[in-house]
């Protein structure tokens, strides 16, 4: 699974160049974040995964603070132009070997969480939780399992490794885990978690989730 993770990251290097064409055919990105808008993102943010920026674009008019990060310094290059007139500090490192050096109010991620794998869930919601002040939260947005459709499983056991393609035709491997959001609360919340999951039109979900012993 490592090498797969590997494979993964760099996917999204090789894609940083043309990612914002690809990101503006998704469907209804700012009807998602009015959905989102409406959840506590506030004080001191970090935002996981953040890619090129488009969200971070958002996120910080609602920040006292943001933190930003991403595994893939190609991505980071462009979300640092994106946000150049903007306070935002950026960090490079890979989500599963990062170690938080300070705590936030709100964990925030889009589009993330399906490429974690099953056998790294529980040790990423234990480092969001390191994360998060007292009375934080985590607030993101994901596919959902109709996007199952459109997904290319590889050969072989495990049927959230996909396929993914460049345009020079050269394959990478990705882990794409398609969360049922009643399945996903019932996950966190066996993780110590309050959670709320919901389905957001067909093909997406929203959640937020506290840890209950800070509630």
């Amino acid at each position: 699974m490592n090498e797969v993770l590997r494979e993964q990251v760099a996917y999204y290097r090789a894609r940083a160049g043309d990612y914002d064409v690809a990101y503006a055919q998704r469907m209804g990105l700012e009807f998602l974040w009015s959905e989102v808008a409406g959840s506590a993102i506030d004080g001191d943010v970090l935002e996981l995964a953040c890619g090129t920026g488009q969200w971070t674009r958002y996120l910080v008019d609602r920040a006292s603070t943001l933190t930003a990060l991403d595994a893939a310094p190609e991505m980071l290059a462009v979300a640092r132009e994106r946000m150049a007139d903007a306070s935002v500090t950026f960090v490079e490192a890979d989500v599963f070997q990062w170690v938080p050096l300070r705590r936030y109010d709100t964990v925030f991620f889009a589009f993330w969480l399906t490429h974690v794998p099953r056998s790294h869930f529980a040790a990423f919601w234990a480092m969001l939780r390191q994360a998060l002040k007292p009375g934080g939260r985590v607030v993101f947005v994901d596919d959902g399992p109709r996007k199952a459709e459109i997904e290319t499983p590889l050969p072989g056991p495990d049927p959230t490794i996909v396929r993914r393609e460049l345009v020079d035709g050269t394959v990478h491997r990705a882990v794409k885990v398609l969360h049922e959001p009643q399945e996903l609360t019932a996950a966190l919340v066996a993780l110590g978690w309050t959670a709320n999951v919901r389905a957001s039109g067909p093909y997406h979900v929203i959640g937020e989730a506290t840890p209950r012993d800070a509630d």
